[in-house]
């Protein structure tokens, strides 16, 4: 069962879980050694570009912490947690 508020939405609890689990996707797909491309991050999430930019930026990069960084390659833009990250 779903709990909602008055107004028929999710609590903001129950909206924060989803978000969390992509955040944890991405956080694995920056972590590869190999690092990921934008489409690579989209295509795990769902999400459109500016979208995951946003997550890097505020979730990982300002709220945890991490040390993300990027480089191009042959492959295009190649986004990376590199060593001495945050917890």
């Amino acid at each position: 069962m779903t709990k909602t508020t008055r107004a028929g939405r999710k609590s903001v609890a129950q909206a924060a879980a989803p978000q969390s689990n992509k955040l944890a996707t991405i956080t694995a797909l920056l972590r590869r050694t190999e690092g990921a491309r934008l489409d690579e991050l989209q295509a795990a999430t769902g999400w459109q570009p500016h979208s995951v930019r946003g997550a890097m930026s505020g979730a990982l990069k300002k709220k945890r912490a991490l040390n993300i960084t990027s480089e191009k390659t042959e492959k295009g833009l190649v986004y990376k947690i590199t060593d001495g990250a945050g917890a």
